[in-house]
């Protein structure tokens, strides 16, 4: 599924407590919706997913986030999104939005920021599949490896210091450049959904401090 060739389904975690195993699934959700253009199958499993509860708390803006997501996925046909993916992410020459981070985290030195995650990944034993195209600061790539991280066991210390350098860093200004596309229609609220979350999970990394 991903750029990085993290998917094993021998590791995911029985172990895992139900916040951890849903920050999990839903880091997996945005690489796939990111990844490629969601088939009937994905648009389907998203639509009958849980409706995630009420919407009060810290966390009524990422319920509500994720409930314009089913809807979007309710309402959507295959053949259309799939016409707005290739027109927003790959385009004929140059897409009208990179889903690449490192060019919106350091647009100055993407290069640096590409070198620093490919040292990351090898010291996990991670890497691109050579099947696969895409480079391994995709958005897609870098939601799979925290998917991994958090399935594979890896402490809150590693899942913030990989969220910090590489995972938070140009989201904001990738999903603001989603939803700021003319032609976006299917992609904006799942823009909107990554960058809820992604700030949720950049306020409790806070709030660990460095455990």
């Amino acid at each position: 599924m991903s750029d990085t060739g993290t998917g094993n389904p021998d590791a995911a975690a029985g172990g895992l407590d139900p916040e951890d195993q849903a920050r999990a699934n839903l880091y997996g959700v945005i690489g796939r919706l990111f990844y490629g253009p969601a088939d009937s199958n994905l648009l389907a499993e998203i639509s009958r997913g849980g409706e995630g509860g009420e919407s009060n708390g810290s966390g009524a803006g990422l319920i509500a986030a994720w409930r314009s997501v089913q809807e979007a996925c309710r309402s959507a046909y295959p053949a259309v999104v799939r016409q707005e993916y290739d027109g927003l992410f790959v385009g004929v020459g140059k897409s009208v939005v990179s889903p690449y981070l490192s060019g919106y985290a350091e647009p100055s030195g993407p290069e640096r920021f590409l070198v620093r995650l490919r040292e990351r990944l090898t010291g996990w034993g991670l890497g691109r599949r050579e099947s696969v195209f895409e480079v391994e600061d995709h958005i897609s790539g870098i939601s799979d490896v925290m998917r991994w991280l958090i399935e594979n066991g890896h402490g809150l210390a590693e899942q913030k210091e990989f969220f910090e350098r590489f995972a938070y860093p140009g989201v904001q200004a990738f999903c603001v450049a989603v939803q700021n596309a003319p032609s976006a229609n299917f992609y904006k609220p799942v823009a909107a959904l990554s960058w809820s979350f992604f700030e949720i999970e950049k306020t409790a990394f806070e709030m660990v401090g460095g455990e």
